[in-house]
């Protein structure tokens, strides 16, 4: 163990046994449930709550744990650790686990065993990660199940409905990571949703659902074209609504980012040599496969607020969006010598070269014949500024492009040189209103990834109105996301 636990007595996993005097063990955090409450049968109009985790010592063994109690003690010792953390545990009631049922629900484990807290009895402790040994840190990098049993994306896709209902293993790369979708049911429970798409070598994108609030939380700390996860017993089913098989993470799954293994390592190169074809232009990706209300869109923004932002929420992933009363300070499209429209493939939106006019995406799901058609579109990367500063190379693309130039691309390079040049200094010359969707992104220059919704001239008096009166929306949007 670490020096700082050197003095510490800690029983091993594999040598629990019912009836030990005051045992003490430590573990990493593997897998994690929501809190839940239930009915108390012997306090009739009271609740009793409840949250179990997964702890490993070592490559072999890990062992449930389940926590009742009061409201505020179960909800206290959930929040105070996170799937990753190590943790001490002290005086725990060790029970013989009725396999059938404990397994039904919670991760299945080597042990024959499971642990029960008590609230009076019982005491969890956090170590700080200088404190742990490094043996203990690497078992988060091995999944629990053998690194070569797992089904390919590919299989799944090809067994289809076979599959329905089944409990598997997958290891695939995170594609992306959507907004965490909160919502009330019908008898006024609370619940949450996450989507991430993931990818490998023999599918471009495949979605798996995250239901509750922890495995969501540990979405977020993936990185998207990068992390690799090996998903130990996660549900597959098949999305009649989608027409597509789909995955769900369950409270039996447990999930293991970056797996040290030799199947993992092979899929983090391919991730890394296809980085830039998975990374799809995200308003091209908006457009096909996403509809945005901007009636729903009425955060107003500084330049200078959006900056502060990308500084302080640095390495997250997830979209936000506003409203920008700007000037156009960059808008090249009477300049012959740079390039406003480009081909992009019909069959996945990616740019195709100009030599072959072929798309080379490996993820493009082309016809038999081993091509898909190609289409030409905007794409033009702006300037916009306010009085506070400016945000460089936002994107302006594809229809966005068209209503907002009010030409069709083909209208638009039939102009003359004069024409655009005065369509340019419309806009250089007058505020405008633009709907944009930002990604914090630490490749980006100043932090931001920037597209464009939406550009229209402004009213000047909402403009005068809405900069003059604003208030910072900056912690608003702090506290949110």
């Amino acid at each position: 163990m670490a020096n700082s636990f050197s003095a510490q007595n800690f029983i091993a996993l594999s040598d629990l046994r019912p009836n030990l005097a005051r045992p003490s063990i430590i573990g990493m955090v593997i897998g994690k449930t929501d809190v839940k409450g239930f009915p108390d049968r012997k306090n009739i109009g009271s609740e009793r709550y409840t949250f179990s985790f997964t702890i490993r010592d070592s490559p072999t063994y890990f062992i449930n744990v389940t926590s009742w109690g009061k409201e505020d003690y179960i909800k206290s010792l959930s929040r105070s650790f996170r799937v990753g953390e190590c943790v001490i545990i002290e005086n725990p009631l060790v029970q013989t686990k009725e396999i059938e049922k404990e397994e039904k629900f919670n991760p299945t484990t080597p042990s024959s065993y499971k642990l029960l807290l008590s609230e009076n009895h019982s005491v969890v402790r956090i170590c700080s990660s200088y404190q742990v040994d490094m043996k203990l840190l690497s078992l988060l990098h091995l999944p629990i199940r053998d690194s070569r049993d797992y089904y390919s994306l590919g299989d799944i896709v090809a067994n289809g409905q076979n599959l329905d209902g089944r409990i598997i293993n997958v290891l695939a790369i995170v594609r992306s990571i959507g907004d965490p979708k909160y919502f009330t049911t019908s008898d006024r429970r609370k619940g949450q949703r996450c989507e991430v798409k993931l990818y490998d070598e023999t599918e471009p994108s495949f979605a798996m659902l995250c239901w509750d609030n922890e495995s969501i939380l540990l979405a977020q700390s993936w990185i998207p074209r990068e992390t690799v996860i090996f998903a130990a017993d996660i549900r597959i089913n098949f999305d009649k609504f989608r027409n597509c098989m789909t995955a769900t993470v369950i409270s039996k799954t447990i999930i293991t980012a970056n797996p040290d293994t030799p199947e993992a390592n092979i899929l983090s190169n391919f991730a890394r040599e296809n980085a830039e074809a998975t990374a799809l232009d995200d308003e091209i990706e908006a457009q096909l496969k996403e509809s945005i209300n901007l009636q729903t869109i009425v955060d107003v923004y500084t330049v200078e607020q959006l900056k502060a932002l990308a500084l302080k929420n640095e390495g997250k992933t997830y979209p936000f969006y506003g409203i920008l009363y700007a000037y156009i300070s960059t808008l090249n499209i009477d300049n012959e010598t740079v390039k406003i429209a480009r081909n992009r493939c019909s069959g996945c939106g990616y740019f195709v070269s100009e030599a072959s006019n072929t798309c080379t995406s490996p993820f493009c799901n082309k016809d038999s014949s081993g091509h898909k058609s190609v289409f030409l579109s905007f794409d033009l990367m702006i300037d916009l500024t306010d009085h506070t500063g400016t945000l460089h190379s936002c994107s302006l693309t594809g229809t966005v492009a068209e209503e907002t130039l009010g030409f069709t691309v083909h209208e638009f390079l039939a102009l003359t040189e004069e024409q655009k040049t005065t369509i340019k200094w419309q806009f250089l010359l007058e505020r405008s209103k633009i709907y944009l969707k930002f990604l914090l992104s630490p490749k980006a220059r100043g932090g931001l990834r920037t597209y464009v919704l939406s550009c229209k001239l402004a009213d000047p008096i909402e403009a005068s109105r809405n900069l003059s009166g604003k208030s910072n929306k900056l912690e608003n949007l702090e506290s949110r996301y």
